[in-house]
Parts: structure tokens; sequence; C-alpha cells
């Protein structure tokens, strides 16, 4: 019997049904930095959250590789992720960052990236994870996210 798909998280989520990202799902929230460099993509696996990232010609440096700023944008995305494992959207600002840049990445090779939430209470979320292009680490990472309330609607 197949086990059921589990959604990465409770809501804020579009599942993406064609297409080389079919069985993924966009964050449906508004983060025009985000939406510039990526998208980013996630789902939910039998090991956790995988979030997902193809970057292309605009993601790169003078170097022709992926520039260090967009893989830690793609691992502050993905912290956000990594938190909300339990089910639940976690809302909030990136207080502090580790990065470790362990590898290069080029265009057009899928990276994904593997992490946990370590722990937390009500005021704070700390997470940490490794982006990965197939076998090759990429960028080890880690960071405490300050939860915020949801913005109030005027």
């Amino acid at each position: 019997m197949e086990k059921p798909f589990l959604l990465p998280f409770a809501s804020g989520l579009v599942p993406v049904e064609t297409g080389p990202w079919a069985g993924w799902y966009s964050w449906a929230g508004t983060d025009p930095f985000e939406d510039a460099i990526g998208p980013f993509y996630l789902r939910r696996d039998e090991h956790g959250i995988v979030t997902g990232f193809m970057p292309g010609p605009a993601n790169l440096n003078s170097h022709g590789i992926v520039h260090g700023g967009c893989l830690m944008t793609f691992a502050d995305y993905s912290l956000f992720m990594f938190a909300a494992a339990d089910g639940h959207q976690v809302g909030g600002v990136t207080v502090a960052m580790n990065s470790e840049f362990i590898g290069a990445a080029e265009p057009g090779v899928l990276l994904e990236a593997r992490g946990e939430l370590l722990g937390g209470g009500r005021s704070l979320a700390f997470a940490r994870g490794v982006i990965t292009a197939g076998t090759r680490r990429i960028l080890s990472f880690s960071g405490t996210i300050k939860r915020t309330p949801p913005p109030s609607s005027h």
C-alpha cells in the first residue's frame, strides 16, 4: 500500500502539477527578493522536508558559478521550510545565519537542501541543513529565526 503524500506544512503552499517540478510545492507567499532569485520549491518525502532550486544564468557570479549570495538566499528560504517540519508555517525573521561554502554550484544543475528543526520555543526556532548538487555538498548552513506574529490587516 502506497503511503499518502504529506504536505510540507499546513498552509500557504501551491502544488506544482506539470513540468519538471510536478509533485513539488511552491510557497504562495510574497517575497520579492526570493521571487527574483528563485523560484524555490519544496516537498516532503520519507526523509523529511527537501527544498529545490535550479540556478540559471541570472544566478551566476563573474566566474560562471552560482553566486554565494544566491546560495545563502536559498539556504535562508530552506531554514524557514525546515522550521515548519512539524506541519505549521513559521513566520518570522532570520536573526543569525552561519554558512560554510564547501563546493561550487553550476547553472542548470539541480540544487537540493535537506535539514532539520533543531528546537526552539514560542519566540525562536533553530534549524540547520546542507545544500547538495547530486552527491556533492555545496553549502552547510544553520540559523536562528525570531518568530513574529502575522502582520495585522488594516
